[in-house]
């Protein structure tokens, strides 16, 4: 019996995060280089959202500079995440790839034709110096509803990829799975279908240091911001082409070695986008000099924009003011960076009452967040448009653009999509009727305020 190593290393939710991009570069590289000179296999994978708007040249680029590092550092193929999938419009997606030198592998991505675009695979497979065949299947988180909106279609991922395993399952000697589904889905897809033999996993940015083993299938994660670089090493028999035995392990991104210019490199990317978005979008007679004038001013506009009787948000959106006169592409980014849409919500007159008591909270003005697309730090204090509260003799009352609120009556409440996930507010969460707006973020709908000024 003759045994082999291949290598396999991965990365996943970088989020446009660059601090460690040029240690991971060169460790991919070299690692790739020794690995040939001992005449082993390697491949390199991405397990989606290695783009985030809140990066300037992410931004200004819709994500093709993320491509060209991508590029440079050798990657054999990506996955997308719903960074790549519904932060772009369908013309930025549809065009962020064209220069890649890897292969796109999304098995439940469709155009709303039912088709696959031309640059996305719903598998490969890579023959290695050993003859074993190593078919590359890949899965995307299922936001359907959002992608359907920006003109794409998602098949459900458990239904396709029983689809992919009886297309590849006589045509590969080792499976292994990009999953852009989180780790639950992971975890449940290892024991469901065991003839996979490695799932790398990304989403819920979860760190597996040296791999989980269930039902005999090795998963692999390396967390987020490229704090990590994951490896697995298959040790394969030569002759029967099985795979003999399974290790992972993640490489801490802070000790990997130091790579000249390193900060020098992540300042220059940050720079490139700066210097790409310093457009003027609008010329204001009067800077916005308070976080919190601004705040109102994105809760009006909000409101209008969406065509309803009220809205609210929360002023942490805003992370800092307008202060000139001149306000640029890169302003909106730095004051507004979250992939956050407008989203409209239907409630009743009585959901309405508990959603503003608890929105009317003092915890919310220094409560710290994360997720939920949120790239700022405190919630902040809720701002309100076309809603008024008064204390009279049976306690606290809301008026709703000068009407008292009527509990059985229906409200078109405009809010940050952020709103709707999680247990924020349970009341919006739980409501059957909602419209997202895509692709439009908050700091659109800024634009066009300040672009529309009377």
């Amino acid at each position: 019996m003759t045994l082999e190593d291949i290598h396999i290393y991965h990365t996943n939710d970088l989020h446009s995060h660059f601090e460690h991009w040029a240690r991971i570069r060169s460790f991919l590289q070299r690692r790739r280089d020794l690995h040939q000179s001992e005449n082993e296999d390697v491949l390199l994978f991405d397990i989606g959202d290695h783009m985030d708007r809140w990066h300037p040249l992410t931004d200004a680029t819709r994500g093709k500079r993320n491509i060209d590092l991508l590029n440079k550092a050798g990657y054999t193929a990506v996955t997308i995440g719903n960074n790549e999938g519904i932060t772009l419009s369908y013309e930025d997606l549809d065009a962020l790839y064209q220069k890649r030198k890897f292969d796109v592998i999304v098995a439940n991505f469709f155009t709303d034709k039912g088709s696959r675009p031309s640059w996305v695979k719903p598998y490969h497979i890579y023959e290695l110096k050993n003859k074993a065949r190593v078919a590359v299947i890949g899965l995307t988180a299922y936001f359907s509803r959002f992608y359907g909106q920006l003109g794409w279609e998602l098949s459900e991922p458990m239904a396709e990829l029983k689809r992919q395993l009886a297309q590849v399952r006589d045509k590969a000697d080792i499976i292994i799975l990009l999953s852009h589904l989180g780790i639950h889905d992971d975890e449940f897809i290892a024991e469901h279908f065991p003839e996979i033999d490695v799932i790398l996993g990304a989403h819920t940015h979860h760190v597996f240091h040296e791999g989980k083993e269930i039902n005999g299938v090795m998963l692999g994660a390396a967390g987020k911001y490229g704090m990590f670089v994951g490896h697995i090493t298959l040790t394969i028999d030569n002759e029967t082409l099985h795979v003999m035995k399974k290790r992972a392990i993640v490489y801490d991104s802070n000790e990997l070695p130091y790579v000249e210019n390193e900060k020098e490199e992540e300042g220059l990317l940050y720079e490139e986008g700066k210097t790409l978005l310093v457009t003027e979008v609008a010329r204001i007679e009067e800077p916005y000099r308070s976080k919190a004038v601004l705040a109102r001013l994105l809760c009006e506009t909000l409101r209008s924009w969406c065509k309803v009787d009220s809205a609210f948000l929360n002023e942490g959106l805003l992370l800092h003011d307008l202060p000139s006169e001149t306000v640029t592409e890169f302003d909106l980014l730095t004051v507004c960076p979250h992939p956050i849409n407008p989203t409209v919500v239907d409630l009743s007159g009585a959901e309405y009452q508990e959603v503003i008591r608890l929105a009317l909270d003092e915890k919310w003005e220094n409560m710290m967040i994360k997720g939920f697309g949120f790239r700022g730090t405190f919630m902040g204090k809720m701002i309100f448009e076309g809603v008024k509260a008064e204390r009279g003799n049976k306690g606290l009352s809301f008026l709703i653009n000068g009407k008292p609120i009527d509990r059985e009556a229906r409200y078109q409440v405009a809010i940050p999509d952020m709103f709707t996930f999680g247990q924020l507010f349970p009341e919006i969460r739980r409501a059957e009727h909602k419209v997202f707006y895509f692709p439009e973020f908050m700091r659109d709908l800024l634009r066009w305020k300040l672009q529309n000024l009377q």
